[in-house]
């Protein structure tokens, strides 16, 4: 299995409603978004983990949560 990276562009793309600022602000505060690596300044995001990403936020109602 070969291993795609995207850049943080590409991200948004794939995820439509999703910033480029707020994939920057997960990153940043640590807080949610998909994993990510950072070689020197640039950010890469592995494609299967973002797709595993959104499918870990799947949903079947809109009630909260039970703690």
């Amino acid at each position: 299995m070969n291993t795609v990276f995207l850049a943080p562009d590409q991200v948004v793309l794939m995820l439509p409603g999703i910033t480029r600022g707020q994939l920057a602000q997960w990153r940043y505060l640590g807080t949610g978004g998909p994993r990510y690596r950072k070689l020197g300044k640039k950010v890469l995001y592995v494609e299967s983990e973002v797709l595993e990403w959104v499918e870990g936020s799947a949903r079947t109602g809109t009630a909260r949560e039970a703690s």
